[in-house]
């Protein structure tokens, strides 16, 4: 009986600590998305000067050696794509579940860092019609 009470509460504080933790990791993953973007428009602005006044993609910036190698697959929970075109880019972080986050970001060469809700359990697309978010805070 006593062991039953014991399995009981520890079984109430489990329920209660998850969702806790969850909510957490999330909240990890966001942040470090932001700042991963924040790495991203530091590294597009070393690049352009260095490329000839040209925006380089992912790979173009992780062989210029001003990002890690990671950003090619998943990093905390989101992947990162840059598209560009010479005078242009948008870099996008999408989420790889709604687990890894709530909200998509992406950022051009103002630098402000933007998000919008995911819609779907991919974040695809995360954003509004033209990528009209609010600018992360």
């Amino acid at each position: 009986m006593e062991l039953l009470i014991v399995v009981a509460i520890i079984l109430i504080i489990a329920t209660i600590a998850i969702p806790s933790l969850l909510r957490s990791r999330q909240a990890a993953n966001e942040s470090s998305a932001v700042a991963n973007l924040r790495t991203i428009n530091t590294a597009e602005v070393t690049y352009l000067s260095s490329a000839g006044g040209n925006f380089g993609d992912v790979t173009n910036l992780i062989a210029a050696g001003l990002i890690d190698s990671r950003f090619t697959g998943a990093v905390s929970g989101y992947t990162f794509v840059v598209t560009t075109s010479t005078s242009d880019y948008t870099a996008v972080a999408t989420p790889t579940s709604t687990n890894s986050g709530r909200y998509g970001y992406y950022s051009t060469p103002d630098a402000v860092v933007r998000y919008a809700s995911a819609t779907s359990g991919t974040c695809n697309p995360c954003y509004p019609t033209g990528m009209s978010g609010s600018p992360v805070q």
